[in-house]
C-alpha cells in the first residue's frame, strides 16, 4: 500500500469566489478586480498578485444569462397569476428588470469566475505563490 500525502490547499475556492463577487482581489480582498465596468486589472492595487491570466471569455454571460433567465421566469409567473398587468406594462417592466439586473450581476460573475480559476490554478494562475 501506497503512502499518500495531503496537499494543503492554500487557495481555497470558496474564500476566492466570495471576494470575487465582492469585485475585489481573489487573493487579499481587499484590492479591486476591475480597472473598468469588465476590465480585470493586470495585478491587484493592493496586493501585486498578477491577474492577467484570466481567461473568462463567455462564462460570466452565460452565468448571467442563466441567473436572470430564471428570476424572471418567476417574476412573469407571480405577475401573471396575481396581478393579471397589460401586455405592454409586463414586457416593459421586464425589460427593465432584465437590462438592471444583468447589469448588476455581470461584473459579478466575471470576478466570480476569475476568483476560480485563480483558486484552482487555471491558465497561468500557478505560476505565481
Amino acid at each position: 500500500m501506497s503512502e499518500t500525502t495531503l496537499e494543503i490547499d492554500d487557495r481555497p475556492t470558496r474564500p476566492a469566489v466570495l471576494r470575487g463577487l465582492n469585485l475585489r482581489c481573489p487573493k487579499c480582498g481587499k484590492g479591486h478586480l476591475f480597472t473598468k465596468y469588465l476590465k480585470v486589472a493586470d495585478t491587484c492595487p493592493n496586493c501585486d498578485e498578477p491577474l492577467h491570466h484570466h481567461r473568462a471569455d463567455d462564462g460570466p454571460a452565460y452565468l448571467t444569462i442563466l441567473v436572470v433567465g430564471h428570476i424572471l421566469g418567476f417574476v412573469i409567473h407571480f405577475m401573471w397569476v396575481y396581478f393579471r398587468p397589460e401586455p405592454w406594462v409586463m414586457a416593459s417592466t421586464l425589460t427593465v428588470g432584465a437590462v438592471a439586473l444583468s447589469l448588476v450581476l455581470l461584473p459579478r460573475m466575471k470576478g466570480m469566475v476569475v476568483a476560480i480559476q485563480w483558486a484552482r490554478r487555471m491558465h497561468g494562475f500557478g505560476q505565481s505563490s
